[in-house]
């Protein structure tokens, strides 16, 4: 009877290398191993000699590369999504991808399930299972770091224990080093010294793509790009795919100390992590999109622009890549993008990326309108009736704030005049109460003696 099926995401580092022979023990799978290539670069060797020690039934190297650049990637550089005012996405951006491809194999090999190597504590278990769920809601997902009562391994010494216990022998180094992701876009480096915000990043020891920008050369670099609707087409005069262009971006940039994030950030499962994440092309590639979309985009577009792209990248760092919602945003930023087509130019110099002129056919920039010397087109006069009405709202409501004032001053002054009329009253009440109780204490006079009633006269005889 043939095994059931599973295609486990396999990098070829020690994780997902002892995944395998865990997966066949304890699920008794024929595991299918799929490599994703987003650009890991020299990570990827020996990949295929590792697997076949491990024990899997077959291995699948898929180079994704242009899709990755043209499909995930270039959608968020025409949003401008940025997450945190400052992680480029490199990890987020790739998931959804991966989960994509893990799928079609899986349909493929008739597979019955999907595991990942990612840890419970991250955000790349939801970024892969929300992927997953979207595309293949039949299919089973395992993740081994989440299922503790099965999977025993707390260090890679266990790991690696494991794996020669199981007969595979491999030269994996049971040190512990930084935690790192890497494609075409970025590296992202955690753990060791970065576990602490404390601690200064030991940039000697961790950098990868290029050098600091203390270390960089003391002359800059120029620059010219050109793009046609949002998407770059040279560099220096050299046309090239996309993929190829951020190739050369993070050469560039990597010798010129461009792009070195260090940032806590907040995670989707309600924790802080702290990371240093090296996107030097992408770094560039941003700033140059923007630099253009500054001189050929209107004031309302960029303002509805700037909000919808923190949605945009909160819903990519969610992976919340398959949703309409995702789609509707794009399809915005798609029409944002028709007259995004120009030249820029700048200069690398020392971690800076300096401005050096851009030019379009679709420039909104009138040299008459913004000149400070009075052209044709513009009137002076026209600011009156304009700021009249544009500052409209601001004098209604100030001539209601100074009736509003008015009015409570007149009650005010009202109120004290009463005031002062009361206390007079009660104060006459009282002195007519003080003087009548006075009298009720002083003592009684004596009344006057009553005079004698006057004789009459005796009547004389006649």
């Amino acid at each position: 009877m043939k095994k059931e099926k599973v295609v486990l995401a396999y990098s070829g580092g020690l994780d997902t290398t002892a995944i395998i022979p865990w997966l066949k023990e304890h699920f008794d799978y024929d595991v299918v191993c799929c490599c994703i290539d987003c650009g890991q670069g020299n990570e990827l060797d020996n990949l295929e000699e590792r697997a076949k020690l491990s024990g899997a039934a077959k291995l699948y190297v898929l180079d994704v590369n242009d899709e990755f650049a043209e499909e995930y990637i270039m959608p968020c550089v025409k949003a401008g999504a940025v997450y945190e005012n400052k992680y480029l996405l490199g990890t987020s951006m790739a998931r959804p991808l991966i989960a994509k491809k893990l799928v079609e194999i899986a349909r493929k090999e008739k597979a019955v399930a999907i595991c990942h190597g990612a840890t419970g504590k991250g955000n790349d278990q939801i970024r892969f299972e929300l992927g997953i769920k979207a595309l293949a809601p039949d299919l089973k997902i395992i993740a081994p770091w989440r299922m503790t009562d099965i999977w025993p391994f707390q260090s890679r010494e266990d790991e690696i224990a494991y794996c020669q216990q199981k007969g595979i022998n491999l030269p994996f180094d049971a040190s512990h080093s930084y935690s790192r992701d890497r494609n075409l876009w970025h590296i992202s480096h955690e753990g060791l010294e970065l576990e602490s915000p404390a601690n200064e990043p030991n940039y000697d020891d961790l950098l990868v793509l290029g050098v600091t920008p203390q270390k960089a050369p003391d002359e800059s670099t120029e620059v010219t790009m050109t793009f046609e609707k949002g998407v770059p087409t040279s560099v220096n005069g050299k046309k090239m795919k996309v993929a190829d262009i951020i190739r050369e971006l993070n050469d560039l940039g990597g010798k010129n100390g461009i792009g070195i994030v260090d940032i806590v950030e907040n995670r989707v499962v309600g924790m802080k992590s702290r990371g240093v994440y090296e996107t030097p092309g992408g770094t560039i590639l941003m700033a140059a999109h923007e630099q253009l979309e500054e001189l050929v985009l209107d004031r309302a577009t960029m303002e509805i622009k700037k909000n919808l792209a923190n949605k945009f990248a909160q819903i990519v760092y969610e992976g919340k890549w398959f949703t309409p919602l995702r789609e509707a945003i794009q399809a915005f930023m798609e029409v944002t993008q028709q007259t995004v087509t120009g030249e820029v130019k700048f200069r690398l110099y020392k971690g800076n990326i300096i401005k050096a002129g851009e030019t379009s056919p679709f420039s909104l920039y009138s040299e008459s309108l913004a000149s400070f010397t009075t052209g044709d087109l513009y009137d002076h006069h026209d600011a009156d009736g304009f700021i009249t009405l544009f500052g409209l709202p601001l004098k209604v409501r100030a001539m209601m704030m100074q009736k509003v004032a008015q009015e409570a001053k007149a009650a005010k002054k009202a109120g004290v005049a009463d005031a002062v009329k009361a206390v007079k009253t009660t104060v006459s009440k009282v002195k007519k109460a003080d003087v009548k109780k006075a009298a009720g204490k002083a003592p009684a006079k004596k009344a006057p003696a009553k005079k004698a009633p006057a004789k009459k006269a005796p009547a004389k005889k006649k």
